[in-house]
C-alpha cells in the first residue's frame, strides 16, 4: 500500500440475529437436559444403584391373573356386562349370542 493510496472502506457487516443464536442455545440445553434426565432414571430406577428389588406383584404371572379375575368377576348393576381392562382403560361390552 503506498501513501497516496485512499483508505478502504469495509463493507458493513449483516447484524446477526440474537434470537436465533437464543433459539439454539435454548434447544441445545433442552435436549441435553432430557438426556441427563433420561440417563440419571435408567441408572436409579432400572440399575438399582441404591438398592432394591422390582415388586413380586410387578413380575408374577399368577397374581396378574387373580387380579384380571377379580376384575371379571366385579359386580356391576347398570348396563351390560363389560370386559374391564385396566391397563389400556377400556371397558368391552360382552354381547350374549
Amino acid at each position: 500500500r503506498s501513501a497516496s493510496s485512499p483508505p478502504r472502506v469495509r463493507s458493513p457487516r449483516p447484524p446477526r440475529r440474537p434470537v436465533a443464536m437464543a433459539t439454539k442455545c435454548i434447544i441445545g440445553a433442552l435436549v441435553g437436559s432430557l438426556g441427563i434426565a433420561y440417563v440419571c432414571d435408567t441408572i436409579v430406577s432400572d440399575k438399582k444403584i441404591f438398592g432394591g428389588t422390582v415388586c413380586k406383584t410387578a413380575t408374577d404371572k399368577e397374581w396378574f391373573q387373580a387380579t384380571d379375575a377379580k376384575f371379571q368377576a366385579w359386580p356391576r348393576t347398570a348396563g351390560p356386562p363389560v370386559i374391564m381392562n385396566p391397563i389400556s382403560r377400556q371397558n368391552f361390552i360382552v354381547k350374549h349370542p
